[in-house]
């Protein structure tokens, strides 16, 4: 999959992991037009309709795009994606039932081979500590 497409499929994905709640939250709306416009995305026929809200995405739509952009890898092995996703669940400071989910149905794919590898959820939360400037342990 060629850069072009991977970021493509990765705006499509957190588009959908917006709609989870049933509606895109203004915080969302914002961070996700930030990222279309870093990836040149604003304008593409296939993601402008989802991210203008003109297309709703359906859970099964978004667990379908996140397997085709991890193909084989597990979400353990793909810190861009798990940062992009959890940038856009804390954008709006509140994880919705359906977004801790998705969350949860994600880390349940078995992970690499390292034993020691961190569960999704924490992952995310020392992510999203580490942007707010918090100490301690995450």
């Amino acid at each position: 999959m060629d850069t072009q497409s991977q970021s493509q499929l990765l705006m499509k994905i957190l588009i959908g992991v917006a709609w989870l709640d049933g509606e895109i939250h203004p915080e969302e709306r914002q961070y996700l037009s930030k990222v279309a416009h870093a990836h040149d995305l604003d304008h593409d026929t296939e993601v402008e309709p989802l991210l203008t809200g003109t297309m709703k995405v359906t859970t099964k739509e978004c667990e379908q795009w996140i397997q085709a952009y991890l193909g084989d890898r597990s979400i353990h092995d793909d810190d861009r994606l798990i940062e992009a996703i959890s940038g856009l669940i804390y954008s709006d400071g509140d994880v919705a039932v359906a977004e801790a989910k998705l969350l949860v149905n994600i880390q349940s794919k078995p992970a690499s081979a390292q034993p020691t590898q961190q569960p999704l959820v924490t992952k995310i939360q020392q992510l999203y500590r580490k942007a707010l400037g918090f100490r301690g342990k995450g």
